[in-house]
């Protein structure tokens, strides 16, 4: 039988703040998506709990799904999903940040964390088009550094500026897809990584914790390539960037449940650092289950790293325990 699982991708929708920013005539990416995709991620109630008892997920971390909102409707989020996950054992919370705003974000941070009790942060990859490498960002990274939380990096919708390189004469459906799930959302996040250690946030920082997803938005495949090439390229930085790899970083298999390209991330990642989730409501809890299994028969990792991949890995990192 699989372990208990810890899951930290796991989305809700909140019809509040998506109200809020109706009220204020600002851009709603999900609009356009069907009603199941919108109504499952919105729920936290008795659906989602039975959901997450099928498939033996013991303890679900949630944050909200991808979305750009103000300083404002951050902290009111934050507080509306603290008030409702209170007293709740299955559940904890990454909080929502203005990354627009980096010293309201910072602000921020610190309050979900010591009143809320929220586990760290997740963050777009970008905003607006913007990555978060530049110095105005700090306050963001310097905070979770001071508050020992860690920093998930998510993918988010590309930027308008960015769509022509995805578009052609094969149609919207297609730009957009590849623009985001099919190859868009990992290259890009892999690119912002990449980006952080360039601008040598790891030496200013040598204790940050970041989380990536998707079995390492395509690093762990490159990374022999990039961190050979990495010699050349940011000589001045104290940390290189094989050392921040295994220093800094946790990589997750959110929505990707084979075994090829896990074997690679085995290679690549020290079995201490890679954690399981599901990146529901995208993906299912029982995929997710069926996924462990087929590591458990593949011989892959044996019972104590499976036990670490399934929930001591979050854990550790999170700071957390399973459910009693």
């Amino acid at each position: 039988m699989a372990p208990p699982t810890i899951t930290l991708e796991e989305h809700y929708l909140s019809k509040t703040l998506r109200k809020r920013m109706a009220d204020s005539r600002q851009q709603d990416p999900y609009k356009l998506l069907p009603a199941s995709l919108i109504d499952t991620p919105s729920s936290l109630g008795a659906d989602r709990v039975a959901d997450l008892d099928a498939s033996q997920v013991a303890l679900q971390i949630l944050s909200h799904s991808p979305i750009e909102a103000s300083a404002e409707q951050c902290r009111a989020e934050n507080a509306e999903l603290a008030q409702a996950i209170k007293g709740q054992p299955r559940y904890a919370a990454f909080a929502l940040l203005s990354m627009a705003s980096p010293a309201a974000a910072a602000e921020e941070l610190e309050r979900c964390v010591k009143e809320h009790n929220f586990v760290g942060a997740l963050i777009n990859n970008h905003c607006g088009g913007t990555f978060y490498d530049s110095e105005s960002f700090r306050p963001v990274f310097a905070k979770a550094d001071e508050l020992d939380v860690p920093i998930y990096i998510h993918p988010t919708f590309a930027a308008d500026e960015w769509m022509p390189h995805y578009s052609g004469d094969y149609g919207e459906k297609a730009a957009q897809i590849m623009s985001s799930t099919a190859w868009g959302w990992h290259s890009e996040t892999g690119l912002y990584v990449l980006r952080l250690w360039a601008s040598g946030l790891f030496d200013a920082f040598p204790k940050l914790k970041i989380i990536i997803g998707h079995m390492g938005e395509m690093l762990s495949f490159q990374l022999d390539r990039i961190i050979s090439a990495s010699s050349f390229w940011r000589v001045e930085n104290k940390r290189g960037l094989e050392q921040v790899w295994k220093e800094n970083f946790w990589v997750t298999t959110s929505g990707m449940f084979t075994l090829a390209p896990f074997s690679c991330l085995l290679k690549m990642c020290a079995k201490d650092r890679i954690l399981y989730l599901v990146d529901y409501p995208f993906s299912g809890n029982d995929t997710g289950l069926k996924f462990i299994e087929e590591i458990e028969a593949s011989g892959m990792m044996d019972k104590e790293e499976l036990e670490m991949f399934c929930y001591k890995n979050a854990e550790k990192v999170l700071k957390i325990k399973l459910p009693q």
